[in-house]
């Protein structure tokens, strides 16, 4: 079997090595570029991820398939010289999921179209995810879910061909509704071991079922819930009390970690904890767009500051795509009007994130861009709205450019994630 960094970042976590890899899930070309140039610094691996709703056969929200998808990234990687051979792509949550609504089997056919279209375009981190109940079906059983997976897996086998030994598997999905909790909620429940032992066996039988024994050994990390997540306006910490049950049971699981969701907004210590009890692979989303629509609204606030007419107005063009489509945003924000609308704009969910390619929103941006040119942006101004950007372009580490500045905020928050999941430069 071809070893690759996911398996170091196993084999360290089976030797007591606190080895973790942050797990980039955007599709947003700025935050990308972020991700792809920290790599490119470190001389680390980057893990990118698409989930089944953003990228699929049909085009998902991004309006790209597959291997669209995979064309856009190589070409930024050779664009910006980072090395191919450190690139590892993944996708999320492949599964029913986009078509839960359907009848099952006519849902389940397109999960296989998901998953062979993942695979063939050359994703080799799959996670496969079928615990949602189709067609209006109840809640289904753990064999049903595990019988699922099973089936996507040998569909992801048989596209893969000779591929096959690339292929890296994470199952299990006890994860928080996609984008975050609802702001009310509290945190959620740590996974108890019990529940984690019997998801994984099920989903083991289910792949000797199906003649995978081979896949299985390829089975890397199980989904599970820590105890962590994020809401409008609340982020519940990580508390390692809690989960240590959990993490107890895990050592005790040869060749397997923990894949957590939801990492977004947790402080570095938690972090650091997260993957010192082998929560190894750290999901990271909306808070990375959430830290690009900051800077840009920020760079709007010294466009208004610098009087450069027309204004873009990109608060007033997302707000607009908003309430033209609201199917993105309407079920998660609840209160009167006006919490409604700063929970658009400013929810740490960061419903926003679903807009970036509007075309109102695609304009403004532009115009913003042109606005602000080539420029330096005024060292006051800089102060005034983009304080850290400020002190980093003073220290010398950071081009007092537009587009950097937004790639530095952006930047600023993969960089907690590297320092809390450590590594080793040029390990592919």
């Amino acid at each position: 079997m071809k070893i690759g960094y996911l398996d170091f970042v196993v084999a360290a976590q089976g030797f007591g090595f606190p080895l973790g890899i942050p797990s980039i899930c955007s599709a947003h070309p700025l935050v990308l570029e972020a991700a792809l140039r920290h790599g490119r610094a470190s001389g680390k691996p980057v893990l990118i991820e698409a989930t089944s709703n953003q990228v699929n056969p049909f085009g998902g929200y991004t309006g790209m398939t597959p291997e669209a998808f995979v064309g856009a990234i190589a070409k930024m990687a050779e664009r910006l010289g980072f090395p191919r051979e450190r690139l590892i792509l993944g996708g999320d949550h492949l599964g029913p999921l986009p078509w839960s609504h359907e009848p099952p089997e006519e849902a389940m056919r397109k999960a296989e179209d998901l998953v062979r279209a993942f695979v063939q375009a050359g994703f080799t981190k799959i996670h496969l995810d079928c615990s949602m109940p189709l067609g209006g079906e109840p809640p289904p059983a753990l064999e049903v879910v595990a019988e699922r997976i099973a089936r996507l897996a040998r569909v992801a086998e048989e596209a893969a061909g000779e591929r096959r030994e690339d292929l890296r598997y994470v199952v299990g999905s006890e994860v928080p509704p996609a984008g975050g909790a609802q702001a009310a909620e509290g945190p959620p429940p740590v996974t108890r071991p019990e529940d984690a032992a019997a998801a994984l066996e099920a989903i083991r039988r289910a792949f000797r079922r199906q003649d995978l024994e081979t896949a299985w050994e390829r089975v890397i990390a199980l989904v599970v819930q820590p105890g962590i997540e994020f809401g409008d306006e609340q982020i519940h910490e990580y508390d390692r009390a809690a989960a240590a049950p959990l993490v107890r049971w895990i050592e005790g699981v040869p060749g397997i970690v923990f894949e957590a969701h939801s990492t977004d907004y947790q402080p570095p210590a938690a972090l650091r904890a997260l993957v010192e009890d082998h929560f190894a692979i750290l999901k990271v989303g909306p808070a990375l767009t959430f830290a690009l629509r900051e800077a840009v609204f920020a760079l709007a606030d010294i466009e208004a500051a610098l009087g450069l007419e027309p204004l873009s107005e990109i608060r007033e063009a997302f707000e607009a795509a908003m309430l033209a489509r609201p199917v993105h945003w309407q079920k998660y924000y609840r209160g009167d009007p006006a919490r409604v609308r700063l929970a658009r704009r400013y929810s740490l969910s960061d419903r926003i994130r679903y807009y970036w390619a509007a075309p109102e929103v695609q304009t403004a941006f532009e115009r913003l861009m042109r606005n602000l040119g080539d420029r330096p942006v005024p060292l006051g101004l800089l102060s005034q709205y983009m304080p850290e950007e400020y002190r980093r372009v003073r220290r010398g580490e950071l081009r007092n450019h537009p587009r950097d500045l937004i790639l530095g905020r952006v930047m600023a928050v993969l960089e907690g994630y590297a320092l809390a999941t450590g590594g080793l430069p040029g390990c592919g």
